[in-house]
């Protein structure tokens, strides 16, 4: 019995790295244990990590109580540790959802702000780890995506560098007791580039919202989205309706790859976020959002995507009161 757990966690940490990385390329594997001093790791190719003897040891100390993780980006070969700048391609972006998973798992399923993750790993009971295999990203990019992808979600922020570790899935967590089977699910497999992630209304209110990147950047740099972001604010303050704002946004701003996505985005946003501020209860917002654009809209979507923009703006309510 215990040898074909073996056997069967060796196979799916196979499939799963195989379908992570490319042939040829090194990976960080590490192995960690609760007792002092028991922390290993590895930088080896892919070739050595999905040989079976390699798979087999991994699973001998997974069985005695290592913990076995990944790095989620390939290593440059012959580097000896797993820093920043020993990372040798962004190949994944990643969202650790350590609280509420379930919940907050759902709506990233619908969103229209993200494409379909390439894998969805239980790590625990009601935890996840979600990755999106991507191209064209340079780190900078990754990393400030990574932090986006935290905001949106609600993920864990500390997530967000470039050289972080991610549970192995195939072998147990150790920490549970009895231990937890990290299990994946792949719900897509397409490469993923940096249009393919509509975040740009939030990288927007970060930096209106972060006093650390305002005195950095200076009162009078701020980038069209942030310029786009205050306008529409304004505006909507005013009373402006929120139609004509979407059309007129959408002429103005021809370079994004999806004009009407970003100005319908940016519009619902700063609304949710305005009627939050003057007190309306969230379900009202999702209503109103729903309502808004019911006939734009697909009706598979239109609800989920209500929710998600009202909790954006709920959590960037509640960002901007830290500062």
């Amino acid at each position: 019995m215990l040898q074909h757990r073996t056997q069967n966690a060796a196979d799916i940490a196979a499939d799963f790295l195989s379908r992570c990385f490319a042939p040829g390329e090194s990976i960080a594997l590490l192995l960690r244990r609760d007792n002092p001093g028991g922390v290993l790791q590895q930088i080896v190719p892919l070739e050595r990590a999905l040989a079976p003897r390699y798979l087999g040891w991994l699973a001998h100390e997974n069985s005695i109580g290592a913990n076995i993780y990944v790095a989620a980006n390939p290593v440059r070969s012959g580097s000896r540790k797993r820093i920043k700048e020993s990372i040798a391609a962004a190949r994944h972006l990643y969202l650790d959802l350590d609280t509420d998973g379930e919940a907050r798992l759902a709506p990233l399923r619908t969103s229209d702000t993200v494409p379909t993750p390439n894998a969805i790993v239980s790590t625990s009971p009601g935890k996840y780890q979600i990755l999106w295999r991507v191209g064209g990203f340079s780190i900078e990019q990754q990393e400030s995506a990574l932090k986006l992808l935290a905001v949106t979600f609600g993920g864990d922020p500390a997530c967000s560098d470039c050289n972080r570790v991610l549970r192995l899935p195939g072998f147990l967590n150790c920490k549970y007791d009895p231990a937890y089977t990290v299990t994946v699910e792949y719900p897509g497999n397409s490469t993923w580039n940096v249009d393919d992630f509509r975040l740009d209304i939030l990288a927007a209110d970060a930096a209106f919202s972060s006093r650390s990147i305002v005195s950095r950047k200076g009162p009078n740099k701020h980038s069209s989205s942030e310029r786009d972001w205050a306008w529409v604010l304004d505006e909507l303050a005013k009373g402006k309706d929120a139609a004509k704002l979407t059309r007129k946004l959408a002429s103005r701003r021809s370079d994004k790859a999806n004009p009407l996505y970003y100005a319908q985005r940016t519009v619902d946003v700063a609304s949710a976020r305005l009627w939050l501020v003057e007190g309306a209860p969230i379900d009202d917002v999702v209503t109103m959002l729903e309502v808004r654009r019911r006939f734009e809209i697909p009706i598979a979507l239109c609800s989920a995507r209500a929710r998600e923009i009202a909790l954006t703006a709920q959590r960037m309510i509640a960002r901007r009161k830290i500062f």
